[in-house]
Protein backbone atom coordinates (compact mmCIF):
# COMPACT_ATOMS: atom_id res chain seq x y z
CA UNK A 1 0.00 0.00 0.00
CA UNK A 2 1.56 3.29 -0.52
CA UNK A 3 -1.97 5.24 1.04
CA UNK A 4 -0.54 4.98 4.33
CA UNK A 5 -1.64 8.06 6.85
CA UNK A 6 -0.43 9.05 10.48
CA UNK A 7 -4.33 8.41 11.36
CA UNK A 8 -4.55 5.01 9.35
CA UNK A 9 -1.03 3.61 10.95
CA UNK A 10 -2.41 5.48 14.82
CA UNK A 11 -5.33 2.79 13.98
CA UNK A 12 -3.55 0.21 12.97
CA UNK A 13 -1.51 0.27 16.08
CA UNK A 14 -4.10 0.45 18.39
CA UNK A 15 -6.27 -2.48 16.41
CA UNK A 16 -2.66 -4.23 17.60
CA UNK A 17 -2.60 -3.59 20.73
CA UNK A 18 -6.45 -4.51 21.49
CA UNK A 19 -5.82 -7.89 19.24
CA UNK A 20 -2.86 -8.50 21.65
CA UNK A 21 -4.82 -7.41 24.93
CA UNK A 22 -7.63 -10.18 23.57
CA UNK A 23 -5.01 -13.07 23.31
CA UNK A 24 -4.82 -15.76 26.08
CA UNK A 25 -2.23 -15.60 29.01
CA UNK A 26 1.25 -17.03 28.84
CA UNK A 27 1.21 -19.83 31.40
CA UNK A 28 4.08 -22.07 32.91
CA UNK A 29 4.35 -24.97 31.47
CA UNK A 30 2.07 -27.51 33.62
CA UNK A 31 0.02 -25.29 34.63
CA UNK A 32 -3.04 -26.90 36.10
CA UNK A 33 -6.53 -26.08 38.51
CA UNK A 34 -6.79 -28.97 40.89
CA UNK A 35 -10.22 -27.73 41.43
CA UNK A 36 -13.36 -28.92 40.01
CA UNK A 37 -15.28 -26.58 38.00
CA UNK A 38 -18.28 -25.57 39.23
CA UNK A 39 -21.52 -25.12 37.16
CA UNK A 40 -24.00 -23.04 38.00
CA UNK A 41 -27.72 -24.33 38.83
CA UNK A 42 -30.44 -22.33 36.82
CA UNK A 43 -31.65 -20.79 40.87
CA UNK A 44 -28.04 -19.53 41.17
CA UNK A 45 -28.01 -17.55 37.89
CA UNK A 46 -31.60 -16.06 38.36
CA UNK A 47 -30.89 -11.78 38.87
CA UNK A 48 -27.12 -12.56 37.71
CA UNK A 49 -26.13 -10.43 34.52
CA UNK A 50 -24.92 -12.62 31.41
CA UNK A 51 -20.84 -12.82 31.31
CA UNK A 52 -20.22 -11.56 27.63
CA UNK A 53 -16.94 -12.76 26.41
CA UNK A 54 -15.21 -10.80 23.43
CA UNK A 55 -14.24 -13.42 20.36
CA UNK A 56 -10.89 -14.17 19.38
CA UNK A 57 -9.10 -12.02 17.30
CA UNK A 58 -9.24 -14.20 13.78
CA UNK A 59 -5.93 -14.75 12.74
CA UNK A 60 -5.65 -12.08 9.68
CA UNK A 61 -6.22 -9.60 12.81
CA UNK A 62 -3.18 -11.41 14.90
CA UNK A 63 -0.92 -11.35 11.27
CA UNK A 64 -1.81 -7.53 10.97
CA UNK A 65 -1.06 -6.75 14.85
CA UNK A 66 2.51 -8.73 14.41
CA UNK A 67 2.96 -6.54 11.39
CA UNK A 68 1.95 -3.37 12.87
CA UNK A 69 4.32 -4.49 16.24
CA UNK A 70 7.41 -4.79 13.57
CA UNK A 71 7.21 -1.43 12.54
CA UNK A 72 8.33 -0.05 16.05
CA UNK A 73 11.95 -1.18 15.11
CA UNK A 74 12.26 1.88 12.51
CA UNK A 75 12.06 3.97 15.72
CA UNK A 76 14.29 4.75 18.82
CA UNK A 77 13.91 2.76 21.87
CA UNK A 78 12.10 5.75 23.64
CA UNK A 79 9.83 6.67 20.73
CA UNK A 80 8.88 2.78 20.03
CA UNK A 81 7.95 3.28 23.78
CA UNK A 82 5.84 6.13 23.60
CA UNK A 83 3.93 5.21 20.36
CA UNK A 84 3.15 1.57 22.30
CA UNK A 85 1.85 2.96 24.83
CA UNK A 86 -0.56 5.52 23.51
CA UNK A 87 -1.83 2.50 21.11
CA UNK A 88 -2.93 0.99 24.38
CA UNK A 89 -4.70 3.91 25.40
CA UNK A 90 -2.89 4.84 28.39
CA UNK A 91 -3.22 8.64 29.77
CA UNK A 92 -0.34 10.78 29.06
CA UNK A 93 0.80 11.60 33.10
CA UNK A 94 1.78 7.65 33.54
CA UNK A 95 3.41 7.98 29.94
CA UNK A 96 5.34 11.21 31.20
CA UNK A 97 6.41 9.36 34.73
CA UNK A 98 7.85 6.54 33.32
CA UNK A 99 9.60 8.05 30.02
CA UNK A 100 10.72 11.44 32.33
CA UNK A 101 9.78 13.71 29.46
CA UNK A 102 7.30 16.33 29.63
CA UNK A 103 3.74 16.29 28.30
CA UNK A 104 4.68 18.32 25.21
CA UNK A 105 8.28 16.67 24.62
CA UNK A 106 6.15 13.33 24.97
CA UNK A 107 3.49 14.21 22.52
CA UNK A 108 6.44 15.39 20.08
CA UNK A 109 8.11 11.95 20.30
CA UNK A 110 4.81 10.41 19.71
CA UNK A 111 3.72 12.15 16.78
CA UNK A 112 6.91 12.08 15.21
CA UNK A 113 7.22 8.16 15.88
CA UNK A 114 3.79 7.89 14.13
CA UNK A 115 5.17 10.15 11.23
CA UNK A 116 8.26 8.12 10.92
CA UNK A 117 6.20 4.83 10.17
CA UNK A 118 4.29 6.94 8.16
CA UNK A 119 7.30 7.63 5.61
CA UNK A 120 8.60 4.40 6.22
CA UNK A 121 5.31 2.78 5.03
CA UNK A 122 5.05 4.89 2.03
CA UNK A 123 8.61 3.36 0.96
CA UNK A 124 10.31 6.89 1.37
CA UNK A 125 12.90 7.86 4.36
CA UNK A 126 12.97 11.15 5.77
CA UNK A 127 15.94 13.44 5.31
CA UNK A 128 18.62 13.09 7.76
CA UNK A 129 19.18 16.41 7.76
CA UNK A 130 15.47 17.28 8.63
CA UNK A 131 13.95 18.89 11.74
CA UNK A 132 11.16 16.56 13.25
CA UNK A 133 8.74 18.99 12.66
CA UNK A 134 9.23 18.25 8.90
CA UNK A 135 8.90 14.82 9.14
CA UNK A 136 5.67 15.46 10.84
CA UNK A 137 3.87 18.01 8.40
CA UNK A 138 4.72 16.41 5.43
CA UNK A 139 3.78 12.60 6.69
CA UNK A 140 0.32 13.01 5.49
CA UNK A 141 1.50 15.01 2.32
CA UNK A 142 3.93 12.00 0.75
CA UNK A 143 2.10 10.82 -2.13
CA UNK A 144 1.72 14.79 -3.26
CA UNK A 145 5.07 16.99 -4.02
CA UNK A 146 6.71 17.61 -0.47
CA UNK A 147 7.88 21.22 -0.32
CA UNK A 148 11.36 21.95 0.72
Amino acid sequence: MADWTMSRVQDRLELAADVFAQMPTVKPQGYFNAWPEYFHSFADQVGQEPRMRRPRPSPRQITQAEEAMLWLRWLEKDDARIVWLRANRRPWKPICWEVGLSRPAANRHWQYGIALITWRLNGRVPPAKRSKRFVIENADRLSRKIVL
